[in-house]
């Protein structure tokens, strides 16, 4: 039994127009069967995906990126960049860039996520090589000047999605003077921690989601995993896109996995050079509560981020998964003197007490 294609539904008729119009030309130079034009994904930004099938039996994706809300070429340059350091990312075969329209390589229809069993953390133990591998080739390539720098600005601008959308908005709660100044003091402590470390480029969403599995036949853990979602690509934190795997916007580990997969990229990374950072090299626990800090930052924004996407964008899904970040947040404050008045304002937002956790030194 043959399903039914899902409809492309588009915002306006003109839109729907400019699209038919770019992809006539299209049709003919790559053999694409127009009939075949449906949904693949959408992400949290105004993007959106869909697949057309080739006469030669494989499919390619086009991007549907409204230019009013979307800018595609850091999209082209940083996946023009991954490609160059050897990565397997989407080839952009043509790209109406007034309009927002681009043909890609397709990668397949089954992410990492997909392909995980959550119930068994060593059973995914070879994927999550392969995506350490995948980082390790992303960072070695890294140049100053390059991606936009991640810098004091960019840090601070990410962490007020906190206050302004979660705390604000979503909780409807409203800062006393001293709870601020607890906000601004372990803001500047994070900050500070994470501008300390060494720079690399950095995808910005590196997790299970954002990584294709292998679509070959005889798929095996050696084969290179694909890298998409890349278009926000910074020059920055080491410890960003390791914290952003392991600590997932929708999978969350125990922390002897988080601990073990997270030894074997600072084993890879120090065998690469990229350890070469204060005590970093010979210290684990220093690595790894670098990578915590980091890792702090990120909750706090996309903790931000998802409350704004239900309620200015009208994505409820991902709020659903705030109370993961929540956890992530207070497990961390749990672990740090310098944090124990973030933790406790986020116990008062919540109406939580503290938990325990690993300690490798609360400092």
């Amino acid at each position: 039994m043959t399903l039914p294609i899902p409809a492309v539904a588009w915002p306006d008729a003109s839109r729907e127009a400019a699209f038919q119009q770019w992809l006539a030309p299209l049709q003919e130079r790559f053999a694409l069967l127009a009939p075949t034009l449906r949904p693949a994904s959408a992400d949290a930004s105004f993007r959106r995906y869909l697949r057309i099938d080739a006469q030669a039996g494989h499919s390619l994706i086009v991007m549907d990126a409204p230019p009013a809300h979307e800018n595609c070429e850091p999209f082209v340059k940083v996946a023009r960049l991954m490609r160059e350091a050897g990565l397997l990312v989407p080839e952009v075969l043509a790209w109406d860039e007034p309009q927002g329209f681009m043909l890609l390589t397709d990668l397949g229809h089954q992410t990492m996520l997909d392909g995980i069993d959550a119930g068994n953390a060593q059973a995914n133990h070879a994927r999550y090589m392969q995506a350490l591998d995948a980082l390790l080739v992303w960072q070695l390539a890294s140049r100053p000047g390059v991606l936009p720098p991640y810098n004091e600005a960019l840090l601070r601008r990410e962490l007020q999605l906190f206050p302004d959308w979660y705390l604000q908005q979503h909780k409807a709660f409203t800062l006393t003077d001293s709870q601020s100044r607890t906000l601004e003091k372990a803001f500047d402590s994070i900050v500070a921690h994470n501008l300390a470390s060494p720079q690399v480029y950095v995808h910005r969403d590196f997790m299970p989601r954002n990584l294709m599995l292998p679509s070959q036949p005889g798929d095996t853990p050696a084969q290179q995993l694909g890298v998409l979602d890349f278009q926000d690509a910074v020059h920055g934190p080491i410890t960003y896109d390791v914290a952003s795997l392991m600590r997932d916007a929708f999978l969350t580990w125990e922390e002897d996995f988080v601990i073990d997969v997270t030894v074997r990229y600072w084993e890879k990374a120090r065998a690469a050079g990229l350890m070469d950072f204060e005590d970093w090299h010979s210290d684990f626990g220093a690595f790894y509560r670098g990578v915590e800090w980091m890792g702090l930052q990120r909750h706090l924004k996309v903790a931000g981020i998802f409350a704004r996407l239900t309620l200015r964008d009208g994505k409820p899904k991902y709020l659903a998964d705030t109370p993961r970040f929540i956890a992530y947040i207070r497990h961390t404050a749990h672990r740090y003197r310098a944090l124990g008045p973030l933790l406790q304002l986020i116990d008062e937002v919540e109406g939580l007490q503290a938990a325990s956790g690993y300690a490798f030194g609360r400092v």
